[in-house]
């Protein structure tokens, strides 16, 4: 972790922020960091969806406060290899997400398509605001966006 002094994956808000280590990846750190919001999914899965929803609220909130530590400490904002938000992001895709894995698949891939792409108003919000609300916010709408878009195929793909 020479490149990323300062950091330390021992440190457990250092550990979130680059999602256990897989924000470190040389190539596509948001896709592999991506990756890192599955265990969880796995595990609030089957909570029901008030419970779902309060953790991800906490979530959202401390990754706030995960991503901004993260980016001070580094001395950059947004680095990429900071990937709580997108952790978040991704949850938020999968709330309510039809069983079966290929709809996991899909709300993957419609997440990082919002994600890099960054369509209006998503890439209004990661250029306008700053800290760890900045880092969060514009991963949270490509979540909601990527939501919106996984439900409705689902509806319109029912056997899928």
């Amino acid at each position: 972790m020479t490149r990323f002094a300062g950091l330390s994956l021992k440190n457990p808000v250092h550990f979130l922020a680059l999602g256990g280590g897989l924000g470190l990846a040389p190539k596509a750190p948001g896709t592999f960091g991506t990756l890192a919001a599955f265990p969880f999914y796995f595990l609030m899965q089957d909570l029901g969806l008030f419970p779902y929803l309060m953790i991800l609220i906490l979530f959202s909130a401390a990754g706030i406060y995960i991503c901004g530590k993260a980016a001070s400490d580094m001395g950059e904002h947004d680095h990429p290899a900071i990937v709580w938000d997108e952790v978040v992001g991704m949850l938020i895709t999968l709330i309510a997400a039809p069983a079966g894995w290929i709809w996991l698949v899909i709300g993957f891939a419609l997440f990082r398509l919002f994600d890099i792409w960054k369509p209006w108003p998503i890439r209004f919000f990661d250029k306008q605001v700053d800290g760890g609300l900045g880092i969060m916010v514009d991963d949270i709408i490509a979540g909601i966006f990527a939501l919106v878009w996984l439900q409705a195929l689902a509806r319109l793909f029912p056997n899928l």
